[in-house]
């Protein structure tokens, strides 16, 4: 009897994103999972070319020093991305993260970077084993903010750490034991950012693994589903066999919502990122008695792989055509709304969009700007939040919309005759008791509030 996996895999496209940018892999020694990022070029695109440079660690034999191995394939993928920008710059700005189980009997390796996670189930009780490089986790661990907090902060997707190509990798590396009975779960933030941690040991009580992975999607769309979501499930079993078929899914599997099983080859999975092919699942065949087949093997992967890499250069500026067509409204710096080219967010601090005009359209003389402050208040959270819009034209409709039927009134002057605050009286002229003056009528006390029930007045002639 030895330790073996019994897995499952489910990448979900989810309801708001119209495409699926995670990529992942779940095999009898290897489960990874890489979370693609915009920029100009589509994560997808990052993102299998990791799982690619990781994928041939299935076929190897176990060796003694697994985060070697996982070393240095992270490398070979972070380097692969490198390449792929140094031939189009356009592609700049892409990037993944990338959690990742090197499993060998008794022990197993971990490589995390990112904010993709990992959770162990052991004995009843489950605990996150991989640490979020994340801005707002760094605000966590300086003991700035809470983890509630942490939930609902304008910067909670800003990562500080992720595979780019554009920087030597030091990913986190460890060692742990495997024991029987150990359940893994790994995941994209397109399911721990919107499942709680309760619901997700709740959900890991449920015994079958792709049971188990498909409650876990069906979580993270019951909760919006405003990311692409995807899962592994994997048991460490004591039996004579476990698994032996791959599963490949997501962008990785040409954008499958379902983890489809692949065959056992690293040849084979290399040509599934990028050929299509029908789920189904297969007997390995026996290995040939050649021993020069294992060398034979790695050939054909390297050619494939650079026919990988071609296709996927042609994918990407295609890609950056379409990111470069969304368009939001938003608040601008001067706090005008303002239209928006690109997506909101950014990728290790660059920016993805670009303020392109005011309120104000161009074409139309005399226009009045309208600022975010002049707004009422659920008209003020809708621009700040940030409104996506289907063309340049629909944001100036959007606009157009605020201004007729958002915009607070001005606020009307004061009366001349007011009383001045706190009932004081001017002095009569003589020197002794001040006037006799009358209390303002409860209507006459009200004021109006600007930015309220109201908008300041601007100065006339001004725009």
């Amino acid at each position: 009897m030895t330790l073996v996996l019994r897995y499952a895999a489910r990448s979900d496209r989810g309801l708001v994103r119209s495409n699926n940018q995670d990529s992942v892999y779940a095999g009898p020694r290897l489960l990874a999972l890489a979370d693609g990022m915009g920029g100009h070029a589509a994560g997808e695109v990052a993102s299998k070319v990791v799982i690619a440079a990781l994928a041939p660690l299935d076929d190897d034999d176990p060796d003694d020093d697994l985060l070697a191995q996982l070393r240095e394939a992270t490398i070979a993928g972070n380097g692969s991305i490198s390449e792929l920008v140094a031939s189009d710059p356009d592609l700049d700005g892409m990037g993944t993260t990338l959690t990742a189980v090197l499993f060998a009997g008794t022990r197993l390796g971990l490589v995390h970077i990112g904010d993709s996670r990992a959770y162990l189930r052991r004995n009843g009780q489950v605990s996150q084993i991989t640490h979020d490089d994340t801005f707002v986790q760094s605000l966590i661990d300086e003991g700035r903010i809470t983890e509630d907090e942490a939930a609902n902060h304008p910067q909670r997707s800003l990562l500080l750490r992720a595979l780019t190509g554009q920087h030597e990798v030091d990913p986190n590396l460890t060692v742990r034991e495997a024991r029987a009975g150990d359940r893994y779960l790994l995941c994209s933030d397109g399911l721990s950012g919107v499942v709680s941690h309760d619901t997700l040991t709740e959900a890991l009580e449920i015994t079958d693994p792709q049971a188990c992975a498909d409650r876990m999607i069906e979580l993270a769309l019951k909760g919006g589903g405003p990311d692409n979501v995807t899962v592994i499930i994997a048991d460490v079993v004591d039996v004579d066999f476990g698994e032996d078929a791959p599963i490949v899914g997501g962008a990785a599997g040409n954008g499958q919502d379902e983890g489809a099983p692949a065959s056992d080859t690293a040849a084979s999975r290399a040509a599934a990122l990028t050929a299509p092919a029908p789920p189904q699942r297969i007997e390995p065949p026996e290995e040939p008695p050649d021993p020069k087949a294992k060398r034979r093997k790695r050939i054909r992967w390297l050619l494939l792989f650079v026919l990988v890499l071609l296709l996927l250069a042609g994918g990407a500026i295609t890609t950056r055509y379409f990111v470069m067509n969304q368009y939001y409204v938003g608040e601008g710096q001067n706090g005008e709304i303002a239209i928006y080219q690109g997506v909101r967010g950014s990728v290790l601090g660059i920016d993805l969009h670009k303020e392109i005009q005011g309120s104000c359209d161009p074409a139309v003389p005399d226009c009045e700007k309208v600022y975010v402050n002049e707004l009422e208040q659920s008209a003020r959270q809708t621009v700040r939040a940030g409104q996506p819009q289907e063309s340049l034209q629909e944001a100036r409709e959007f606009i157009t919309r605020m201004r007729l039927s958002n915009r607070l009134p001005e606020c009307e002057p004061p009366p001349k005759n007011q009383p001045r605050p706190g009932g004081a009286n001017r002095p009569n002229g003589r020197g002794d008791q001040p006037t006799e003056t009358t209390t303002p009528r409860p209507e006459q006390q009200e004021e109006q509030r600007p930015g309220v029930d109201c908008r300041q007045p601007r100065n006339p002639g001004g725009r």
